[in-house]
């Protein structure tokens, strides 16, 4: 496996890790008691993922000025 596989790859699991988060915060705040901090934690950790996936875009797919 080469670089850019591994980066495509880690890319894919960063979305899908995204993405459960995604729900698992929305299924959590709509319950009338739910552990804030937890909630917390988890939009930390979802922000820490956006970035990184941001990152990774910016290797995988380099804007190309011509």
């Amino acid at each position: 496996m080469n670089d850019e596989e591994k980066l495509l790859r880690e890319f894919d699991m960063l979305r899908h890790e995204h993405d459960d988060l995604n729900e698992i915060i929305e299924t959590s705040m709509q319950v009338a008691k739910y552990d804030a901090l937890t909630v917390q934690r988890l939009k930390k950790r979802k922000l820490w993922l956006k970035d990184r996936i941001s990152v990774l875009e910016s290797i995988i797919y380099p804007d190309i000025i011509a």
